[in-house]
């Protein structure tokens, strides 16, 4: 029996040297059963290893009647849909839990973040940036940027408009992926691999980068960078800010909590645990100098703002008086003090 970490039929996009833009996967699957997994091996004679298998219509139908004897009519109907398609093709079967090596990999993976398989660094995505090309996203599908100069004269020749929406390397989720029990404001704005939990909104400003997202619900009007989650119950105010690994915050997973509050314009750069409050306008980093009142509003002590990192209950602050950072929680100095130093 074959064991797969994950299997996608999909259909996409390939330049004109035949290399691959992007996949469309309509039913990615995370750890199918053996059966599933030994049904696509036998007929596209796997041998192992994460590969993205080239799929031509002679396969399609004995791929759909293995997949129906192996108990997954979702993936047989999949499989027959395929048998009409005019676009290239391709089966895509991880081995592993490992780093993306191919587009058709990387776009599997981006995938079962947005069909919620599996949450923000929950599957290993290391080099995905190196694997993705650059792509020109139009009004006529994803277009090697090498060959849109020739795409936008022709469409011209034909009395027709080429509208090159952006050029990047991820598409915008909804165009693959509509999460049940959302709302999207600005589609343009959520990349593929985000992760919206149900009962998220995000309004027009608000954005989600790829393996990031929210565990729902919530009201998003700020930006979640890459590698950011925010918990359930949790709103980001507008225009505010959470730091991700690829704008500055290094190594340093930032996530927000259960029931938190990031006020409009405001922005983190530590994980904030539950039920914590960070006042409009103002930006925390990890070496930001804050002090720490009890809950008499009296001063305990003063460390930098990574000393505060995952603790809840917390509501930050700028003194108008002094311009101080000030973080009040609602613990005596006695316990504040000692939770303070527990892990030092």
């Amino acid at each position: 029996m074959t064991k797969l970490y994950s299997l996608g039929l999909g259909v996409g996009t390939n330049n004109a040297k035949g290399e691959w833009l992007e996949v469309f996967y309509p039913q990615p699957l995370l750890n199918p059963s053996e059966e599933v997994a030994s049904a696509v091996a036998s007929v596209l004679n796997y041998e192992g290893g994460s590969q993205a298998i080239a799929l031509d219509t002679s396969k399609l139908g004995p791929l759909a009647e293995a997949l129906e004897a192996a108990g997954s009519p979702e993936q047989a109907a999949v499989a027959k849909s395929f048998q009409h398609s005019k676009r290239p093709l391709v089966a895509t079967l991880l081995a592993e839990d490992a780093a993306p090596s191919s587009v058709p990999e990387g776009y599997l993976k981006l995938h079962l973040i947005s069909h919620r398989l599996v949450k923000p660094h929950g599957t290993v995505l290391d080099g995905l940036f190196g694997t993705l090309p650059n792509v020109a996203w139009t009004n006529q599908g994803a277009i090697d940027l090498a060959e849109l100069p020739e795409r936008q004269l022709q469409a011209r020749l034909n009395g027709e408009l080429l509208d090159v929406d952006c050029v990047d390397k991820f598409p915008k989720m909804t165009n693959y992926v509509v999460p049940a029990g959302v709302r999207i404001a600005h589609t343009a704005r959520v990349r593929l691999g985000a992760y919206i939990g149900e009962g998220t909104t995000i309004m027009h400003e608000g954005f989600v980068n790829f393996n990031a997202g929210t565990e729902g619900p919530g009201m998003i009007e700020g930006r979640i960078s890459a590698g950011v989650f925010v918990g359930k119950g949790s709103d980001l105010g507008g225009g505010c800010s959470t730091m991700g690994t690829l704008s500055g915050g290094g190594n340093i997973v930032i996530s927000v909590g259960d029931e938190c509050l990031l006020g409009a314009n405001a922005g983190i750069g530590i994980p904030l645990g539950d039920r914590c409050t960070v006042e409009a306008g103002l930006y925390i980093t990890a070496g930001s100098k804050v002090a720490v009142l009890d809950d008499q509003g009296e001063l305990v002590e003063n460390v930098k703002a990574r000393d505060l990192a995952g603790k809840s209950d917390l509501l930050f602050r700028r003194n108008t008086l002094n311009g101080r950072v000030e973080c009040k929680t609602n613990k005596s100095a006695i316990a504040l003090n000692e939770e303070l130093h527990a892990n030092n």
